[in-house]
């Protein structure tokens, strides 16, 4: 069982209701897409500081339910999976990073923002 996290760049929604509709078109426009955009170079970055933090997932400390991480970037969004033992502690640090970066975090789980 996995975790998800979805980050992108952008205005802070309103509301978690909000966030949750510019979740699904951003996923819709940019992952699950035919072609697909390569990521724009701050989530380029945020991937690769999550990558350095915790490893990649052929280590078996790592956190990541799927690999690599960048191939769940597509322009300015990433979204990637965590195992569920480790999500809290995980997920709160991916958070914090991406608040640090000027980066928008959502929970798909709970359809909220996460700060």
């Amino acid at each position: 069982m996995s975790y998800d996290l979805a980050v992108w760049e952008g205005e802070r929604p309103a509301d978690d209701r909000t966030a949750g509709r510019i979740f699904t078109d951003l996923f819709d426009r940019y992952l699950d897409a035919e072609m697909t955009s390569p990521p724009t170079e701050c989530i380029a970055a945020y991937v690769a500081a999550l990558a350095e933090r915790w490893g990649d997932a052929t280590d078996d400390a790592s956190p990541w339910a799927a690999w690599p991480l960048i191939a769940g970037a597509g322009g300015p969004l990433v979204y990637f999976p965590m195992g569920w033992s480790r999500c809290e502690e995980v997920s709160a640090w991916a958070a914090a990073l991406a608040d640090s970066m000027g980066l928008i975090c959502f929970d798909p789980q709970q359809n909220r923002l996460r700060s």
